[in-house]
This record gives structure tokens, sequence and C-alpha cells, in this order.
């Protein structure tokens, strides 16, 4: 009973936040840059300032989830996933399942990433995105499943065998270097 409260009040106050954030928008307010953290403890400051950009994201996707990693990544899991349930409950691209597999594997929470990139894999059957299959084909590599990988990889390499980034991600995966 108590998750669901907190993670109603959590989607109450980001509805309020965002609501918020399009009402200044509209009025032509610029937001308040270092100000709103200026003099504050570290905690203080990066509540403020994620707070300034979930406002300042309103409905984007990518900018919500880029919110959602700060916070799911420093430890409040259930705010960071309350706002990646706000994006994958509504429609979700193949692109914003992406950003999700990658907070999910970057947390080492391999199932739940694995889960997030198949779907994106499975919106691309005729793997036209070639960089999804190579950063998906990486973090298969990095998490032991080698032959995963290279599928992917194999893939990527079939539609675009002269992206350099494709053999980039091919040797962060090889040396254990974290992609970025």
């Amino acid at each position: 009973m108590k998750t669901g409260l907190a993670v109603a009040l959590a989607a109450g106050c980001l509805i309020l936040g965002v609501a918020a954030g399009v009402a200044a928008k509209q009025r032509g307010e610029k937001a308040p840059g270092i100000e709103v953290m200026r003099g504050k403890t570290p905690k203080e400051a990066a509540q403020a300032a994620l707070d300034e950009a979930q406002k300042l994201a309103g409905s984007g996707s990518w900018e919500l989830l880029g919110v959602a990693r700060v916070y799911y990544l420093s430890g409040d899991k259930a705010r960071g996933q309350a706002l990646i349930d706000q994006i994958v409950n509504g429609k979700p691209e193949a692109s914003d399942w992406q950003r999700v597999g990658q907070i999910y594997a970057e947390a080492k929470e391999n199932q739940r990433a694995e889960e997030a990139f198949q779907k994106v894999l499975a919106a691309d059957p005729k793997g036209s995105d070639d960089t999804g299959r190579a950063e998906i084909g990486a973090w298969y590599i990095t998490i032991g499943q080698r032959d995963k990988g290279e599928e992917l990889f194999a893939q990527a390499f079939a539609r675009n065998p002269d992206e350099t980034w494709h053999y980039v991600r091919a040797a962060e995966a090889f040396l254990g270097v974290t992609p970025r």
C-alpha cells in the first residue's frame, strides 16, 4: 500500500512539475541557470538541477529519460522508475526503449536491460537501425554473451560496413571500456 501511495504521489508531483514548466515556457520565462544551485549542498544543488531539468523537459521522452537516469543511478530508483514508466506507458519509440535499456545496463540490472533491448530489436525486425544493433551487441559482449553480441554486430556491419562507430563499439566491448 505504501509503495502505491509513493508512486501516486511521485506521479502527482511529476505532473505538477511538468505543468509548471509548460506554463513558464508559455509565459516566456527563462530558466534560472546556475542560481538554482549556487550556495547549496551538493545534494540540494543536484535536486534543484533535476527539478529544473524535469520542468524544462516537458514531455520530451529523451530528456525525461535523462532525468530518470540520474535519479535511478544515484539511488532514487523509485523516482527514476516513475519517469521511466511515464515514458514506456505512453507511446514509446524504439529509441526510448534503447535509453531505458542503457539505464538498466548501467545499473547492472541485466534482465531488465535485456527486456528493453529486445523491444528495440522487435521494433526493427528488418535491422534498419544498425547503430542500435551495434550498441546492443556491444552490451551483450560486455556481459559475457559474445555469440549474441557478435550476431548483432554482423547485422550492423552487413547494413553499414563503413560505419566507424560500429568498430569503436566493438573495440569498447572487447576491451571492457564503458561506451559513451
